[in-house]
């Protein structure tokens, strides 16, 4: 692992342990073994080192999409409301910098901004297969891509920061809420797609 990768590791680890706000170059530059100023030859500044962060978490989530399968559309959605909502609860740090412009603008960062749009072109492919297969009215399409994202967005913070992290108490009773809540959008999505359909 060369000094960079080392650098970037232990932000991550920092910010899992002890919040964004414990996030600092030379905290991080400590905890990587590395001198003050090191993390300064890969990073202008703490925006850059979040973008980084940002960057990485969308390459993996984007992977991980992109292998979500199932037997029909509906199914490949849902499987991807699955691995979206995990890969947030197994990778908080990752996740809390992906979605803040007010941390960081990923305008600024080409390649953090790149893997950005193509975990939403997944999304979109995702729900276009849904017209396809006539489980969903060409004329919804975009509205179903705002709705899947925000389902599993808010899902995702719920989970992490909000209400249902505090209701939950254990990793079992998490994924139980997440197979629920699954569940119930399946049903939105397919359960009732003769009507929709018409």
């Amino acid at each position: 692992m060369d000094s960079r990768e080392r650098v970037l590791k232990a932000a991550v680890e920092l910010m899992n342990k002890e919040g964004l706000t414990a996030l600092s170059m030379r905290e991080v530059a400590r905890r990587a073994g590395v001198s003050h100023q090191a993390p300064y030859h890969y990073f202008e500044n703490r925006e850059a080192i979040l973008a980084a962060i940002a960057e990485e978490g969308f390459k993996n989530l984007n992977a991980a999409l992109e292998s979500a399968s199932g037997r029909h559309a509906a199914d490949c959605l849902v499987a991807a409301g699955r691995i979206y909502v995990e890969f947030a609860l197994s990778h908080p740090a990752h996740f809390h910098v992906m979605f803040r412009p007010e941390l960081v603008d990923l305008r600024r960062y080409p390649s953090a901004q790149a893997e950005a749009s193509r975990g939403f072109g997944t999304l979109q492919s995702l729900v276009d297969g849904l017209a396809k297969e006539k489980f969903l009215p060409a004329r919804l399409v975009r509205g179903m891509t705002i709705l899947s994202w925000s389902f599993v967005q808010g899902l995702s913070e719920l989970l992490l920061e909000g209400p249902l992290a505090k209701m939950s108490g254990s990793n079992l009773k998490s994924r139980d809420k997440i197979e629920s809540a699954l569940r119930a959008f399946e049903f939105l999505i397919a359960g009732r797609r003769k009507s929709a359909c018409k």
